[in-house]
């Protein structure tokens, strides 16, 4: 139930359509602290869009028919249907509702035209537009009908992590993440913009920064499907409900191509200014790493867990169209990457999935390597090793004067008082990644240098039948850069360090 729980939460944070069926005890046994039972329902209704317990065996047909529809429809999200032993066991029809008329639930499907209206007004005065896209144009499927209303409108775009790939990375108008580990000239181009046009956005607090430093120049329409996140956090001028497709495709009926070349201009000089770039130096640079993946599997599906690695792959990853990121980006679940690229390869068999994870956060679902095996699925994934927990120990690095404690991985219980911070005399890692990786059938491969990392890719794609496991030994030092500071400014940035 734990780990329901944490799957239900992630899945209800970034709206991913799900529908769980659940155990429960025999009807007559409800309500009686029976053997096993739990309330299920109770526990989840709060990360749920909805659940129910089937009491009768005729209801069971309309019952799952009207969680698809609930689950996929308006913002998505996870669905629980309890069923009790005799339920299950009872024999009935198989009768499956054709249409569904639910008066309790009626999402909204149409885009409101004089809001639309107010928008191109909005946006013909404006002289620095600034597109914002979240995860709700992925959801929504809106890549290419965005892409159209960016080119026609040349509006400059910056995007939140889970909004990234609607607009190809390499497009001259994208500039690029924005908000805590955002680029310099995405959050510069937030912090200066005279009209902000977010879509599918909950502006939390991870790309907001300082709420009253947020884009306080600019003029804010905001499209989303929920109106409960509308207004939530930011002040919105211009509020409009609507599917995030619809939206856009009605949006670009009625838009015109605006003067933005200055602004873009300005825009350009940030990014050359200060580019995202990690130092060179001796040790295995992540950047290489992923820009490797960027020219050897154009069309993969790039799955990351939650840490450094999930930052530097949302940096450094480029989205040509075809090219697919998953993410936990709402909740920041660790153990999360495995588990889900082992679904995307089920789902996408004939597309090269590879995960990318920490040390860390791979040790918490590392069991799964066991399903991947004997499921015989050919994963690659990318183990990012650093000896620690990365992006606590960069906290305390950054902010925290170098006090570290308890981020080590590598520490043992006889290393007390001792630590000096030379790492020639620290005890082994453990576990052994390639010796974990083959003792579950699969094949492993450790890369210690930049010049390893293509022939370990070349080596991965040779095996067809299991998982690959490459463990990339990173310096503990690499950090996550550029950085927003908690409650500060999008504009406070430390640039490096």
């Amino acid at each position: 139930m734990k780990i329901k729980g944490t799957a239900l939460f992630v899945k209800a944070y970034d709206s991913v359509p799900l529908v769980c069926f659940t155990g429960q005890v025999p009807t007559n046994l409800i309500g009686n602290d029976a053997f096993q039972e739990v309330d299920i329902v109770g526990v989840v209704r709060n990360i749920c869009k909805y659940a129910v317990t089937v009491r009768k065996r005729a209801d069971l047909g309309r019952i799952i028919k009207e969680a698809f529809y609930i689950a996929q429809t308006g913002k998505p999200g996870p669905v629980v249907i309890d069923l009790p032993k005799d339920i299950m066991l009872e024999l009935g029809d198989d009768i499956y509702p054709d249409t569904i008329n639910m008066r309790s639930y009626k999402p909204n499907t149409s885009v409101h035209i004089g809001q639309l209206k107010k928008v191109i007004s909005t946006l013909s005065k404006a002289k620095r537009p600034l597109f914002l896209i979240g995860g709700g144009v992925t959801i929504a499927h809106a890549g290419k009908e965005f892409t159209e209303l960016v080119e026609k409108t040349q509006i400059p775009v910056v995007s939140s992590i889970m909004g990234k790939g609607n607009l190809p990375t390499m497009h001259p108008l994208f500039i690029g993440n924005m908000g805590m580990h955002g680029s310099y000239a995405s959050n510069m181009a937030i912090s200066n913009c005279d009209v902000l046009f977010s879509i599918g956005t909950r502006f939390n607090d991870r790309i907001t920064g300082k709420l009253s430093e947020f884009a306080k120049r600019a003029k804010i329409i905001h499209i989303d499907i929920d109106p409960a996140s509308i207004s939530q956090n930011i002040h919105v001028d211009i509020p409009i409900v609507a599917d995030a497709k619809e939206a856009i495709k009605e949006l670009s009926k009625m838009a015109d191509t605006y003067n933005t070349a200055a602004w873009v201009s300005q825009i350009k000089e940030w990014s050359q200014k200060h580019p995202v770039s990690m130092k060179e130096s001796d040790s295995l640079c992540p950047a290489a790493i992923i820009k490797e993946l960027n020219v050897m599997y154009p069309d993969s599906i790039v799955v990351t867990d939650v840490g450094q690695h999930q930052m530097w792959t949302t940096q450094y990853l480029e989205m040509n169209g075809v090219r697919k990121l998953l993410t936990s980006g709402g909740l920041g679940t660790m153990g999360y990457g495995l588990p889900a690229a082992i679904g995307a390869k089920i789902g996408n068999p004939d597309r090269t999935v590879i995960c990318i994870a920490g040390d860390g956060g791979f040790q918490m679902n590392v069991q799964e390597l066991a399903t991947a095996s004997c499921q015989e699925i050919p994963l690659i994934i990318c183990i990012f090793n650093n000896g620690n927990l990365g992006m606590v120990r960069q906290f305390q690095n950054v902010f925290y004067n170098k006090h570290y404690y308890r981020t080590c991985l590598r520490y043992h219980k006889s290393c007390e008082g001792k630590c000096n911070g030379q790492e020639c005399l620290c005890p082994p890692y453990s576990p052994d990644f390639v010796k974990l990786a083959e003792s579950y059938g699969g094949v492993g491969i450790r890369v210690t240098r930049n010049e390893e990392i293509h022939a370990a890719f070349e080596k991965a794609n040779q095996n067809t039948n299991s998982p690959t496991v490459i463990e990339f030994i990173i310096n503990p030092d690499e950090l996550v850069m550029p950085m927003v500071p908690n409650g500060n400014a999008l504009s406070d940035m430390i640039l490096g360090y």
